[in-house]
């Protein structure tokens, strides 16, 4: 694959085309950059050839010069991550060692000298599996922790708080921590909120682009959910009483629903940020198919709510929801419809509706929520004209974005593409052969094997991850496929024929511990290989808590904390050494 335009400044050791892409994307939100505008977006219609979308020019003047930082590792999980203290408990966390920086050739031998020739390609922060949750809306399904105790979690009042010391990170990273370039823009690969409601989808947009949020819905004085609802199998962190948890050594604080429904502030993200949707950000509770179910709106905006449910039932339920029998939700409909007498009064409210696609995509398009941009963060007006939400962007000259759509619209949480979606992948990975690909989904291939239909596209065939690991391994020029959904880091080889080997990086989710998010940088080692590096961040508040302190950065600690100590929460989701920090060499196309 000829990429004569890819001229490297020897002098500075960076892609020309990086520093002219960064300088681009930060002149975004002012209606140019070096990016695809968002109204020529190439993701939207079928189709329309790939090539038809417009590059907008970079003002010359626009630039600044820019010179690569020195290495670094400070800010960081290669320089210290998050630790427990103690054996057995309640466990305090603390600064701990941090993860090395693992080689891995499996693609491509890595060979000497490398680092000294290389020039960076790009370089990008993923986000994944944020979770924003609104922890009193109605229809949460703590209750099945009566069978399940992960099925809800200590920690779910704070998403927000989490989140913004997710962004203060990124903001204060000094560049790519390897090849010391700017980082040109931030990925979020879905779930970005948790059970479908328009108060979260409105955080999570405040989180991202800047402003106040209060997490709180329902009575603005009052929390109104299991925190405070005096049953024992939840965390009450205002009361005396011994519930389950605090049996195992979790803490009382005095004033903790108080602070965690308090008005906080986010920076913002400082650099450009694009979204990929998630099973969460699609259906009510990530798993049901319909929209249609008036009942279930209304109960979700309605003033009851079910706290508490028999193990035996709540089995049954769970068994319905990993099995995919009940895809619009009518099991679920009828269980709240028999236990009416048994919920608990709460303060309706309008905001907790569910968000349809098509309302998940203009509230991205709205101006309250672009802060530097882009506009529609990769969503524009023509997937609003098609009904899609996959979308392609240019990351530098010689590098292009896909962001894909694997949620199955006929219910249930894994997923899956359809045809006309496979086959504009093909056609845009085809039309851009002379660019680097990377492609971002919510789903792993592993996670695609749900090829239920889509209600609204009835005569169409679904495609499960296998036949998207075949399509990839057709072009030479894709190097990663980058999602989420599993919550866990784990980085897996595609091997192909012909130079088409690619490499899937899967990141851990930011709700359950060790919550993290990913640095990846690409360069070019400038003898037959591409090496990709990937490091993980955690939030900026520290690792050590103060249960005196219930500021926003205290209370961001604490999400942390309390995450690794949430009953029955898995201890694998960190991944090996060789799913974190690496390096990934591939040969080139």
């Amino acid at each position: 694959m000829s990429r004569t335009r890819s001229v490297a400044s020897s002098a500075l050791g960076v892609h020309r085309r990086t520093v002219l892409a960064a300088a681009g994307a930060v002149s975004l939100s002012a209606g140019v950059g070096y990016a695809l505008r968002p109204t020529d977006s190439q993701a939207a219609t079928p189709g329309t050839p790939a090539t038809a979308a417009q590059e907008a020019p970079v003002a010359s003047d626009r630039r600044a010069p820019f010179r690569p930082l020195a290495p670094y590792t400070r800010g960081t999980t290669v320089a210290s991550v998050a630790a427990p203290r103690g054996t057995s408990g309640y466990r305090r966390l603390a600064d701990g060692r941090g993860w090395p920086r693992v080689v891995r050739g499996d693609l491509a031998a890595p060979k000497s000298g490398r680092a000294d020739r290389r020039t960076t390609l790009a370089a990008f922060v993923q986000l994944t599996d944020l979770h924003i949750i609104d922890a009193q809306h109605p229809m949460r399904l703590e209750f099945l922790r009566s069978t399940d105790v992960h099925a809800w979690r200590p920690q779910e009042a704070l998403t927000v708080h989490g989140a913004v010391s997710l962004v203060e990170r990124v903001n204060a990273l000094r560049g790519a921590p390897v090849t010391g370039a700017p980082l040109q823009f931030a990925m979020t690969t879905g779930d970005n909120t948790d059970n479908n409601a328009r108060s979260e989808l409105e955080w999570f947009l405040t989180v991202m682009s800047g402003g106040r949020i209060t997490p709180n819905s329902g009575d603005p004085r009052h929390w109104e959910g299991v925190l405070n609802s005096g049953l024992k199998q939840y965390w009450q962190p205002d009361s005396t009483v011994r519930d389950a948890d605090k049996q195992l050594g979790f803490p009382y604080l005095e004033g903790f629903l108080a602070a965690a429904m308090r008005e906080l502030q986010s920076p913002g993200l400082s650099i450009p940020w694009y979204s990929t949707v998630g099973n969460h950000d699609s259906m009510p509770l990530g798993c049901y198919a319909s929209h249609r179910d008036t009942w279930l709106t209304d109960f979700a905006v309605g003033g009851r709510k079910l706290m508490s449910l028999s193990a035996a039932e709540a089995k049954k339920l769970q068994e319905a929801l990993r099995k995919a029998k009940d895809p619009e939700g009518v099991q679920f409909r009828e269980l709240l419809k028999a236990h009416t007498r048994d919920m608990r009064p709460v303060t309706a409210d309008e905001r907790r509706a569910p968000y349809t696609p098509t309302e998940y995509i203009k509230a991205h398009l709205d101006p309250a929520f672009r802060g530097v941009g882009p506009a529609g963060h990769g969503y524009s007006s023509a997937n609003l004209d098609a009904g899609t939400q996959y979308y392609s962007f240019r990351i530098a000259d010689d590098v292009i974005g896909i962001s894909l759509d694997t949620t199955d619209a006929g219910g249930h949480y894994e997923g899956s593409v359809g045809s006309a979606q496979l086959r504009w992948l093909d056609r845009t990975l085809r039309d851009n052969a002379d660019s680097y690909a990377i492609v971002f989904s919510h789903h792993t291939s592993k996670t695609m094997d749900n090829t239920r239909r889509d209600p609204a596209r009835p005569n169409e065939r679904r495609h499960n991850g296998q036949e998207v690991i075949a399509l990839l391994g057709n072009h030479s020029n894709v190097l990663a496929w980058v999602n989420g959904h599993i919550h866990r880091n784990a980085i897996t080889p595609h091997p192909a024929g012909g130079g088409r080997s690619f490499w899937e990086i899967s990141t851990a989710s930011h709700v359950d511990f060790p919550q993290l998010a990913r640095v990846i940088e690409l360069a070019d080692n400038k003898d037959g290989t591409i090496s990709l590096f990937t490091t993980c961040v955690e939030a900026a508040a520290p690792h050590r808590t103060d249960f005196s302190d219930l500021s926003q950065t205290g209370l961001a600690a604490l999400y942390r904390e309390l995450s690794y100590n949430a009953p029955g929460a898995r201890t694998d989701l960190a991944g090996g050494g060789a799913d974190r920090n690496t390096e990934l060499v591939l040969k080139k196309g």
